[in-house]
């Protein structure tokens, strides 16, 4: 049986949503801060299928369905979208396909960015389950990004707020069964000792 969970490789989708990237206006920074983050932090080979896509909520929607549904994509991260301005929907689709939330991952991602700046309160990121696929929206901006998802360093590069990476594999294990891990010196994962290999 465990031999059988370590074949599985960790396909993740990663979805960029942005009017102005998605129309060459400029060019969009979120995809590849998101893989050169992950690359960095995961212990495990993974898959991408990446998505640049604009503030539509119907796109939003067709996007994530086509990447849990026929993807099988274990974690989908979106970037983009999730303030409180009129074409800011990202929240609302996700939440429209969602067979469960899981709020922890809203509630942390506002709690670390606000160590940096007062507007994280605005905010509108949610993290939900879609089938056996966890799927968290995070901030546009690279510098967001990596903070979300690594947490709050002090100079010594001691944690002090964790970032919400540290319950991804976690996640993805109860969710699915896959076991993976991330590198302890960008992110270090959380799990119980009963969980662990």
């Amino acid at each position: 049986m465990t031999a059988l969970l370590t074949e599985q490789k960790l396909k993740i989708g990663l979805v960029s949503i942005s009017d102005r990237a998605s129309q060459g206006v400029y060019q969009d920074q979120g995809i590849p801060e998101l893989k050169a983050w992950l690359e960095t932090a995961l212990c495990d080979p993974f898959e991408l299928e990446t998505r640049l896509i604009p503030d539509e909520q119907s796109d939003i929607e067709r996007t994530l369905i086509e990447l849990v549904d026929d993807h099988h994509c274990h974690l989908v991260l979106t970037t983009g979208g999730t303030g409180p301005a009129k074409r800011d929907v990202t929240p609302d689709a996700t939440l429209a396909i969602a067979d469960r939330e899981m709020p922890g991952f809203g509630e942390q991602m506002r709690q670390v960015s606000l160590h940096f700046v007062p507007t994280a309160i605005l905010s509108r990121q949610v993290g939900v389950i879609r089938k056996n696929s966890l799927i968290l929206n995070l901030p546009g901006q690279p510098k967001a990004i990596k903070e979300t998802l690594e947490g709050v360093k002090d100079e010594q590069g001691k944690v002090l707020v964790k970032g919400i990476f540290s319950a991804v594999p976690y996640c993805l294990q109860l969710i699915d069964g896959i076991y993976i891990d991330t590198k302890p010196e960008i992110i270090e994962s959380f799990r119980p000792k009963s969980a662990r290999r």
